[in-house]
């Protein structure tokens, strides 16, 4: 028999979902007439619950993305105080390629990435082998600055249990003009349809093969479909810096919006140990 919180967790699911769909399908459309009008736009990664700008994660993607679906706010709530600092000095960067960059790392040697965060930071083992053409992508846009001084856009506190980052534009619509294929979709650590927390994967528009830049990292276990390109674990004092982002709440009291906490990405780097 199906319990209350299952069936909830089913509805939050089911929710997400169809999100990614609405936002992919507004993703093809922004693509068509951008097309039309001869804009120079990548594949974009959509990454973001629009209820709070225009994208949300899909790949989780809702991460997902370009057309906008506005969600009604929430009536104001007391907001804990921000756990995080102030953004070091800089801009982010526009940047964008036509193909996934040529692999330059060596496959079968081991890397490690550290997000310099305004809440701390958060050290992630790759996993290299598994997920080459991630980690690749990861390694040549730490080494152009890509990520530096953007903002996590997205927090989920219902449902699924991630902080979604990635976005030079910040709305849940942006990446890196290319996208690299799935990898890593039969790890052994997704088990029973969980991402457990800790994990890191690629947000995507719903579709395969269709990750860019944006990422989701899991501070608590989350129920999905194992579509999303798990490419690294994070470590325990990492998911201390998430749990304590997540604490501080999202921006719709709805479980699903900007993070209340100042998410920021002062510097993203990529190391061959």
């Amino acid at each position: 028999m199906v319990t209350q919180e299952q069936r909830r967790r089913q509805l939050a699911r089911e929710k997400f979902l169809r999100q990614q769909q609405r936002r992919t399908a507004a993703r093809r459309k922004s693509h068509m007439r951008n097309t039309v009008v001869a804009s120079v736009l990548g594949v974009i990664v959509v990454g973001g619950v629009v209820s709070y700008a225009t994208g949300l994660f899909k790949n989780d993607g809702k991460k997902a993305n370009a057309g906008a679906e506005v969600t009604p706010s929430a009536s104001p709530t007391s907001k804990a105080p921000d756990p995080c600092a102030k953004p070091a000095e800089g801009a982010v960067k526009s940047l964008s390629w036509k193909t996934e960059p040529a692999m330059a790392i060596d496959t079968s040697a081991a890397y490690t990435m550290k997000l310099a965060t305004t809440c701390g930071d958060i050290d992630v083992a790759l996993k290299t082998a598994a997920a080459p053409h991630t980690v690749n992508s990861f390694d040549f846009l730490a080494g152009k600055g890509f990520f530096d001084h953007t903002k996590c856009h997205r927090l989920t506190t219902n449902g699924i249990y991630v902080l979604q980052c990635g976005d030079p534009k910040a709305t849940g619509s942006g990446g890196p003009g290319y996208t690299i294929p799935d990898e890593n979709l039969k790890d052994t650590s997704l088990k029973g349809g969980v991402y457990p927390a800790g994990t890191i994967a690629m947000a995507n528009t719903g579709q395969k093969h269709t990750g860019g830049s944006q990422f989701f990292l899991v501070y608590q276990d989350s129920q999905l479909p194992a579509s999303y390109t798990p490419f690294g674990t994070i470590s325990k004092s990492g998911l201390t810096v998430l749990k304590k982002i997540a604490a501080a709440g999202e921006s719709t009291g709805q479980g699903d919006g900007a993070p209340n906490a100042t998410v920021v990405i002062n510097k993203l780097t990529v190391t061959k140990s």
